[in-house]
């Protein structure tokens, strides 16, 4: 089955918006559009129920079930516990109060292992554990494809290893790493796993049960929804590291790694992109009940329209003798955030492809280490396209027509 596209764009505001019409958005890994199903629940939050929640009145308990229920269906549909998701005010943030959790967790001596392939929101804050006697080890890239290879990985492993973080795939090299084969090597080594699936979970939600790793962060703003960061760690690890919230709090798993008080309005929004997931199950005949089923269910839908889409922008650039792909040209191994190295600067281009109509970003994105490694100057930059499923076909060719002129 396809995924219907009119329906995945009626369900977007922006698309009947005037002011963005003829304009075709292509900086999704930086924030994607939101869909009304988010958009209504935080305009009934914001009239009915801007109250503190958990209180007996109606409103008040309106408001704190709407948050439970983000919570439990998110983690229903990513196969763990609800206590096992928490919300926090972005991954970075969320990210950094779980390195302070491991900076007593783990002793001097030990190591935990980052790559240079990584956002700097899931290598910065582990790195800085060096201060402590923690022992940093850096899983590096190909510095010619951006190949994250498995035999370093497993060079790099031992006993003195607690913590391995790296990104489901990186913000510029676009490559799907194995999850799954990762940490299984990784706990076989008696080694904990924190996975940045900020990159993709925007091209459907991710099965973290199935995919093994104790932790899993991603943006909900990156994911059709408000600006909230969400955190999966998993009950057998969050009960042995130290509590960063208040102390009372401790023994509640989502409360135990957000030390601040949560942005009642837009937890509860998030409940809305379970609420679309669910609507595009329902619309193209999915599974029932089941919510991780369902969810993968539209994984899927959403991964092969995004392949179809992406296949043709890759063999456009690819052979380019002024431009060099960062990433395998396989749509199937990739998501559909395509880096570009030009011959100098990418700010102009992006500017020039805005007059054309196509919105673009150029920059460094926070992945300089991964840029360096690569031989690109990050103030030179890369220019990024990426896309999610509600892209059209004719706005890839716009895109790509558009870039035949500029280079």
């Amino acid at each position: 089955m396809s995924l219907d596209l009119d329906f995945v764009r009626s369900q977007f505001p922006a698309f009947a918006e005037p002011s963005l019409e003829g304009q075709a958005f292509f900086e999704n890994a930086g924030g994607s559009y939101t869909c009304q199903a988010v958009i209504d629940r935080l305009t009934r939050f914001y009239t009915q129920r801007k109250v503190q929640p958990y209180a007996p009145y109606e409103a008040s308990r309106l408001g704190g079930a709407e948050m439970d229920e983000a919570r439990q269906r998110l983690a229903a549909m990513m196969g763990v516990e609800t206590d096992e998701l928490s919300f926090g005010p972005s991954t970075t943030q969320n990210t950094y109060v779980l390195s302070q959790a491991f900076r007593t967790f783990v002793g001097q001596g030990e190591a935990i292992i980052v790559t240079n392939q990584d956002h700097e929101a899931n290598t910065g804050p582990w790195r800085r554990l060096a201060d402590q006697g923690i022992e940093i080890r850096e899983w590096q890239i190909d510095p010619q494809t951006g190949h994250l290879d498995l035999a370093d990985l497993a060079n790099l492993l031992d006993e003195k290893v607690r913590l391995v973080c790296f990104p489901h795939c990186s913000n510029v090299v676009g490559e799907i790493n194995p999850v799954a084969e990762i940490t299984a090597m990784a706990h076989a080594s008696g080694a904990f796993v924190c996975v940045d699936g900020v990159s993709y979970a925007a091209h459907g939600l991710p099965n973290v049960g199935d995919l093994g790793p104790d932790i899993y962060l991603f943006s909900a703003y990156k994911t059709y929804g408000p600006h909230q960061g969400v955190m999966v760690v998993r009950r057998a690890l969050a009960e042995m590291l130290p509590n960063q919230a208040h102390y009372f709090n401790g023994d509640v798993g989502y409360k135990r790694f957000t030390p601040a008080g949560p942005d009642h309005a837009q937890v509860a929004a998030c409940a809305g992109i379970a609420d679309y997931i669910d609507m595009l199950c329902d619309h193209h005949g999915g599974p029932k009940n089941d919510p991780a089923k369902r969810a993968a269910f539209v994984h899927d839908l959403m991964r092969a329209h995004e392949v179809n889409l992406l296949q043709p922008l890759l063999d456009a650039v690819k052979d380019r003798n002024n431009v060099r792909l960062i990433g395998p040209s396989d749509a199937a191994v990739r998501a559909p955030t395509v880096a570009l190295q030009l011959n100098g600067p990418v700010l102009p281009v992006a500017a020039k492809l805005a007059e054309m109509g196509i919105m673009a970003g150029g920059g460094d994105f926070y992945a300089v280490r991964a840029l360096q490694a690569l031989g690109v100057d990050p103030e030179a930059g890369v220019l990024r396209l990426s896309f999610t499923h509600y892209t059209s076909e004719s706005e890839v060719e716009k895109l790509i027509s558009a870039l035949d002129m500029m280079l």
